[in-house]
């Protein structure tokens, strides 16, 4: 498996990694890794079984059990199917995001979606997303990017997202959000979201995104001696 190239790219919520990473996987012709959307999916997946959040040992269950999928054979996003239901629009607010939060900080969980996340490394390779993907997902990669943005810019980026999906959204109250989702990735005891120690850090504040994607190529282009 060490054979296959990956390329991580971290960072926080409202980054960008996710357009980026696709776009890049894209153009690469690589696969493509979203590992929030296998958090997002678990929190989401208890929710609708009613699980506790507390209930650490349902959670786990859960992880164990929900059955994730991503549909790329439309044009747009890839569609994330879970137990067989098209998820993708209630997985992106920002209450499925903290859901996702929640329940990141418990280690068992996390063990639980290890083998999920590392049965994406396939040929001809991989573009994975996430918090933790450099860090201890791929520890491994040849390429690591972390992609960061002022927490105001990420707060816009989200709004303007939302808003496009016809959802109800305050920017004040986002913010708020995302600066708390940030310390807590950034403070748990498990995996915190941080640089893996041999990752570029790429900031994007007030670059258009097909410059962080040309960036980002580049990092990899000239990593590989193209």
């Amino acid at each position: 498996m060490s054979t296959i190239p990956v390329l991580t790219i971290d960072g926080p919520s409202g980054s960008g990694k996710g357009t980026v990473s696709r776009a890049v996987a894209d153009r690469l012709g690589w696969h493509y890794l979203d590992s929030g959307a296998l958090y997002r999916s678990v929190g989401l997946a208890a929710s609708w079984a009613g699980v506790d959040f507390s209930d650490h040992a349902s959670l786990v269950r859960c992880a164990f059990d929900t059955k994730v999928r991503f549909d790329t054979s439309g044009d747009d996003e890839p569609r994330v199917i879970v137990n067989g239901v098209d998820a993708t629009d209630e997985l992106r607010t920002e209450t499925a995001g903290a859901a996702a939060s929640a329940i990141a900080v418990i280690s068992e969980v996390r063990a639980a979606l290890l083998d999920k996340q590392r049965a994406f490394r396939r040929r001809p390779g991989l573009v994975a997303d996430g918090r933790d993907m450099g860090t201890v997902i791929f520890p491994d990669a040849e390429f690591k990017v972390f992609l960061t943005a002022s927490a105001q810019e990420r707060a816009e980026r989200r709004y303007n997202q939302l808003k496009a999906k016809g959802l109800a959204v305050k920017m004040d109250s986002l913010l708020r959000e995302i600066l708390a989702r940030d310390a807590r990735d950034a403070q748990r005891a498990v995996a915190p979201l941080r640089p893996a120690a041999d990752a570029i850090t790429v900031d994007s504040t007030g670059m258009p995104v097909e410059q962080v994607i040309d960036r980002v190529l580049s990092l990899v282009q000239t990593k590989r001696g193209r």
